[in-house]
């Protein structure tokens, strides 16, 4: 009984945090690396995220420079970033590809706060499948007899109660990223 209620509360923790990431990915109007850091970039006949051609840094709250570990691969790196949804436009100095940020506009912004609610409600169906997951396998301990029918509905309230409690996290979450995307 233990085992699944472990089971389900770090498939749940894995899914807040894979959402947590994909909110990262949301541009906000500030540069961060989380927005490209993802980004398949094809090189040399294969595609490899972004990070692991190139490497970050943030001069200002606005710009982004792209440093490539091989000078080769600018153009490549340039190519999946104009080919992006960002709406980005990529300048390089033969050394670096600079990354400028214009400010969202307002119809934008709930562009993203609209793509941010559908990546938490993903996040919300994820911890509940972890629930339901968990609770076909109590079901199966207490028809087998293993557990009585009084701990079934213990591990059936704690897992409500973790259930809950990672939901409220994915909506702290989402509240912190709106606030962010709609800040002038």
């Amino acid at each position: 009984m233990k085992t699944v209620q472990s089971e389900a509360s770090e498939r749940m923790a894995k899914a807040v945090t894979h959402t947590k990431s994909e909110f990262a990915g949301v541009r906000t109007g500030r540069a961060t690396p989380a927005l490209v850091e993802k980004l398949p970039v094809e090189y040399y006949g294969s595609t490899m995220p972004l990070q692991q051609l190139a490497g970050f840094s943030v001069p200002e709250a606005r710009m982004l420079f792209i440093t490539p570990f091989d000078k080769g691969s600018m153009p490549a790196i340039e190519k999946a970033l104009q080919n992006s949804n960002l709406g980005l436009n990529p300048s390089n100095d033969g050394i670096t590809v600079r990354l400028a940020f214009p400010p969202l506009t307002e119809e934008r912004r709930k562009e993203f706060v609209k793509l941010v609610k559908a990546k938490a409600e993903d996040g919300r169906t994820a911890v509940r499948s972890a629930r339901r997951d968990a609770r076909k396998d109590l079901e199966a301990l207490e028809k087998d007899g293993d557990i009585s029918s009084d701990d079934m509905h213990r591990a059936e309230a704690e897992l409500d109660r973790t259930t809950k409690q990672f939901e409220a996290e994915i909506d702290d979450a989402l509240n912190i990223k709106t606030v962010e995307l709609l800040e002038g």
